[in-house]
């Protein structure tokens, strides 16, 4: 895959940040270190990885001393351009769905809002095989099965030991009949219950007679890391492309806006009690 990471761009910001806080140039940290100008910039501009020595060298001149936070970026700087499971599919996956699966596994939280559909980390194979059919526009098997593998070995997230927090609010149209099987649906959302039961998964439903709302400009996903609130990053999903915000002050508006969206959504008791009837109506 080309291109930086998610992960190595978010070790270039926060290497930047911790940089300027100590009021130090480029040419400062050549004149501190081995570490040229220039190679210094493409670290922060994520155009080169770094070495573990390096990061050592830049952490120190920094005065990062607490070690879990150097922990934190050794493995952002080791993982930047990690292989993991999803690797397997890369001939049928974009560089920015493997990103969300790479960041998603190391998340601590995630947010989202979906206009649409159900979030990928909620479906079942049926609702994904369908949603996966008609918005990639495909009816190959053997591509639409691996599709839909991904799809369900991305929720291996929300069982493991520490599992990920996901907030989930949902315009009540996604939850509505819209598929031509309607078993499928009704599935659906007795899965949205069943997960709905973890005390790590929170789901909310947009009614229909909401009134206007920031999430009209459409659907996102803001991953949260335990590291620092400055690494979050929010996914912007469009048909052929994906972009990730990763400007600090960006992504703070995203965060007003979802919670904005969540005092605008239904309780999630209320939301759940919607879902049911829904079901029950199919």
């Amino acid at each position: 895959m080309s291109g930086p990471t998610v992960r190595r761009r978010r070790l270039g910001a926060e290497l930047r940040r911790l940089r300027e806080a100590m009021g130090l140039t480029l040419d400062d940290v050549q004149a501190r270190t081995p570490i040229n100008s220039v190679k210094a910039s493409r670290i922060e501009t994520a155009r080169t990885g770094v070495k573990a020595d390096d990061l050592s060298t830049l952490l120190d001149i920094y005065g990062v001393t607490d070690e879990s936070k150097r922990g934190m970026l050794h493995s952002l700087a080791r993982d930047g351009a990690r292989r993991g499971w999803w690797q397997t599919y890369r001939d049928i996956i974009s560089p920015a769905y493997a990103d969300l699966i790479s960041l998603e596994a190391d998340a601590r939280n995630l947010r989202t809002f979906q206009t649409t559909l159900v979030p990928g980390l909620l479906q079942t194979s049926a609702y994904a095989r369908s949603t996966i059919t008609a918005i990639n526009m495909t009816s190959a098997p053997e591509m639409v099965n691996a599709l839909v593998e991904v799809r369900m070995a991305r929720q291996s997230v929300l069982t493991r030991p520490e599992p990920l927090e996901v907030w989930a609010i949902i315009h009540e149209a996604a939850l509505r009949p819209h598929m031509a099987d309607r078993a499928v649906m009704r599935d659906q959302l007795r899965r949205l219950l069943e997960l709905g039961e973890l005390p790590h998964v929170s789901i909310q439903v947009l009614p229909l007679t909401s009134s206007p709302h920031p999430g009209m400009a459409g659907p996102c996903t803001i991953i949260g890391f335990p590291e620092s609130a400055d690494l979050d990053v929010v996914l912007v999903e469009h048909l052929t492309s994906a972009l990730y915000v990763e400007d600090t002050a960006e992504v703070s508006i995203y965060c007003s806006a979802f919670e904005r969206l969540r005092a605008a959504a239904l309780p999630v008791d209320t939301s759940a009690d919607l879902i049911v009837r829904l079901k029950d109506s199919l």
